[in-house]
């Protein structure tokens, strides 16, 4: 038994509160090390004849990533108190791990054990419910419709141009408006608008105005419409604050250009010396080393007051229902929490979503964020299913390393993205093979988490990193792939009418065929097992028993003991009972 790779902590993702009466509990060993992993508990409290009353519970192998397994329990304390230790087996050797380390023998005094002292409702982690039911639409909108050509910037190309990081085609709020009845039939609920307030650059990411919106998109009334019918739609609206860094044309940094170190706002931004800029080189601070975007010093109370003001007047004069924040993880956490506290103080579901591409525990744990944008399932994804260069072992692996590094509850509205306005364009990834992109579409849906879609990437389109991957939507049917936005459509609506290919059953992969990736969704009377063909041949497959004589409900098969998957193929089977598990 390798016991340096046994470890727990009492706190994060390994011991937490999933709602006010469930505490979870994760283990993690040597991959392959242990047998069985007992969990044992009780109420610190609770003693018999000067004993400590204990039971013990069989621990779940939850999965395995490269180097590790992972064990889980579920326990529902009488009294919300909780102290735990492991009793941990491998074939050779049994060892009990506890706060203080390895023992021989149960440890027999009860401050040896690791301690969850109490289970409070204000602690648990609790981002809206709404989400979870929520299948996001990303929107440049730029470069989503045209509505008003009265609002077309100077030099306004005609639409479908090639891209620049400098030009313009026009796309305004009124065009998002237009094309609402588009994004109701394919089955969104949510819509993400990257920044539409007043700034110097097509992306909008440079804000000088967080107040107004750009011209070129509209006025606040038009923005009003959009949301009044994004709601009478059952759509949710969220808009992306850029509050780690101002645009140069910010009205307090060029008071700063132009006064100096006698300006008002010199301590609203991170300033080392004067003049600004000495011998080609940078004296403040900025997002990466761009000169035109000075980064916020969000410590400052004033500067703090200001964008709290700001981010509580959207929510409030328009009821939008989230904020995404980008270069959110250079934001100190005192700020986010401050910010998360007003915002719900106006609006208690908002959904507060931070731009973090790598490991994001400190930001969620009930204070500051209700997710990140998920990168670290994007790459797995796009590894394994567009640019093939992963196995299955690998991808499998590195999902499992996902879904354990944060708590179920926060695993449950992850911002799952497979592209955005600052990555190539999956399909391009893909190669332009438009069925591992369906497979794609198809995982993310049926994955736990928040779905996001990238606008045009349901019709086909193409394109590089910035700025290829802006190009205007195509809305000419003969320039988008019709039959991927029907299949699209489709997995959309399997994700809302059955519950088990959203959040409704916890994932687990299965091993049906060495060539074929399978997974199931399980609930306690259901189980929907999802298999995917990624090869070009077909491959035939036993069906578990509990399948005999149901219909897959993506083909509609009638299921008897095997079944076929077309090359490139997949098939979920469901059933209303467990399946028992193919090894």
């Amino acid at each position: 038994m390798l016991k340096e790779a046994i470890y727990h902590r009492p706190k994060n993702n390994f011991a937490y509160a999933y709602d006010e009466q469930t505490i979870h509990i994760r283990i993690r060993a040597k991959k392959g090390d242990l047998t069985k992993v007992e969990l044992i508990y009780g109420d610190p409290y609770v003693w018999k004849n000067g004993t400590w009353q204990r039971d013990i519970m069989t621990m779940h192998l939850a999965g395995s990533d490269g180097l590790f397994d992972y064990w889980f329990a579920e326990i529902k304390p009488p009294f919300r108190r909780l102290r735990y230790g492991f009793k941990c087996m491998s074939e050779t050797e049994e060892t009990y791990y506890t706060e203080r380390g390895f023992q021989e023998k149960e440890p027999s005094r009860i401050d040896s054990y690791f301690c969850f002292p109490f289970l409070n409702a204000v602690d648990v982690f609790k981002a809206p419910e709404w989400v979870k039911n929520t299948i996001w639409y990303q929107i440049f909108p730029e470069r989503f419709e045209n509505g008003d050509p009265q609002l077309n910037p100077l030099g306004t190309l005609p639409w479908g141009g090639k891209p620049s990081p400098q030009n313009y085609f026009g796309g305004d709020i009124q065009g998002i408006i237009n094309r609402l009845d588009y994004l109701e039939e394919l089955g969104i609920n949510g819509i993400y608008l990257t920044p539409i307030f007043k700034a110097e650059t097509n992306h909008k990411y440079d804000t000088t105005d967080y107040m107004e919106l750009d011209p070129q998109f509209g006025d606040k009334k038009s923005f009003a419409e959009l949301v009044e019918q994004c709601h009478k739609r059952g759509i949710r609206v969220m808009l992306d604050a850029v509050f780690n860094h101002s645009g140069a044309s910010f009205v307090p940094f060029k008071d700063v250009i132009k006064n100096g170190e006698r300006s008002a706002y010199k301590d609203w931004f991170h300033i080392r010396k004067f003049p600004l800029i000495e011998e080609g080189q940078l004296n403040y601070d900025t997002f990466a080393f761009a000169e035109v975007m000075p980064k916020l010093n969000t410590e400052n109370p004033e500067v703090k007051d200001y964008l709290i003001k700001v981010a509580k007047y959207w929510v409030k004069e328009f009821g939008i229902d989230g904020w995404r924040l980008d270069v959110a993880n250079e934001v100190d956490h005192q700020f986010w929490r401050e910010f998360r506290q007003a915002v719900h103080s106006i609006k208690p579901d908002v959904y507060i979503l931070g731009e973090i591409w790598h490991d994001a525990m400190p930001w969620l744990q009930g204070d500051q964020f209700d997710a990140v944008m998920n990168y670290r399932f994007t790459n797995a994804v796009l590894d394994f299913f567009a640019k093939e260069k992963t196995n299955k072992s690998e991808f499998q692996q590195e999902i499992i390393h996902v879904l354990q590094s944060y708590p179920e509850s926060v695993n449950e509205v992850a911002f799952n993205l497979l592209g955005s306005h600052d990555t190539e364009r999956i399909l391009t990834i893909a190669e332009n093979n438009k069925e591992n992109l369906l497979h794609m579409f198809l995982f993310q849906l049926s994955f736990p988490g928040s779905p996001c879609i990238y606008y045009g990437d349901e019709i086909g389109m193409t394109g590089g990193n910035d700025p290829g991957c802006r190009k205007c939507m195509v809305w000419e049917e003969g320039g988008q792939d019709r039959d991927l936005l029907k299949n699209v459509q489709e997995l959309i609506k399997l994700r809302k009418q059955v519950p088990l290919f959203g959040n409704g059953g916890a994932f687990q992969w299965t091993n049906v065929h060495p060539d074929i990736i399978s997974y199931t969704k399980t609930s306690s009377d259901e189980q929907l097992l999802i298999m995917i063909n990624r090869g070009t041949e077909p491959l035939k497959v036993k069906v578990p028993n509990d399948f005999y004589g149901e219909r897959d409900i993506w083909g509609q098969e009638q299921l008897s003991d095997h079944t076929t998957i077309e090359g490139k193929g997949f098939k979920l089977l469901y059933c209303k009972t467990k399946m028992v598990p193919v090894n």
